[in-house]
């Protein structure tokens, strides 16, 4: 198996992903408490492994410590990564405020005030409740689709996301309120304040649930 693996086999490497994909994927999700990043780590796993196959030793029995490997190696660079990239936001200068506001645009920002609030709050949580909340909330996966994910059981995972849930609700709140005494321009018109956080209040609601 080494051995047609290193030959570049595509049977060989076929074998590879069906008997090691979902562990790679599973790993990947408890890291990142992300099943789509999950999904773009275990691509580029696949795809290093592919470009590096020579370096396949036959000393072990399997393969998939070499993959754990690699897995481990794709997840600090996506860390680091993720953290430059924050870094380079963090030193742009701030948006000018808008000054023509229509109902619609209004909205808008307001719903997006209430999502980096609750974005922001989520981040405060316990690791695993994050991930519990993103498998079960984002991506809509069952309880037990959820515990084995996480390799937790499932009484674990409803009481994680009860806490996540409760948890939530109060941090968001505080977050908004921390933002809104934060002095900024206005972003609307006279008379339409009302109406936008009605709007907004709606959106934070169904995004805690």
């Amino acid at each position: 198996m080494h051995e047609r693996i290193r030959a570049g086999d595509p049977g060989a490497f076929r074998e590879l992903f069906q008997q090691h994909a979902q562990v790679v994927y599973r790993h990947a999700v408890r890291v990142t408490g992300d099943p789509g990043a999950a999904e773009d780590v275990m691509a580029v796993v696949f795809l290093e492994a592919w470009r590096i196959r020579a370096k396949l030793r036959d000393e072990a029995a399997t393969p998939r410590p070499w993959l754990m490997g690699i897995t481990v190696n794709v997840l600090r660079n996506r860390a680091r990564a993720a953290r430059r990239h924050a870094e380079a936001l963090a030193r742009m200068p701030a948006a000018e405020p808008v000054a023509d506001f229509a109902d619609e645009l209004v909205g808008r920002l307001a719903d997006q005030e209430q999502l980096r609030a609750a974005k922001a709050a989520l981040e405060q949580l316990r690791r695993g409740e994050r991930e519990v909340f993103a498998l079960c909330v984002w991506a809509g996966l069952s309880y037990p689709e959820a515990a084995e994910a996480l390799g937790v059981p499932v009484g674990t995972v409803r009481s994680r996301l009860s806490r996540a849930r409760t948890r939530l609700r109060a941090l968001a709140e505080k977050e908004l309120t921390r933002r809104r005494r934060i002095p900024r321009e206005p972003l609307r018109a006279v008379g339409q304040q009302l109406g936008s956080r009605a709007v907004a209040a709606r959106a934070d609601q169904e995004w805690i649930g």
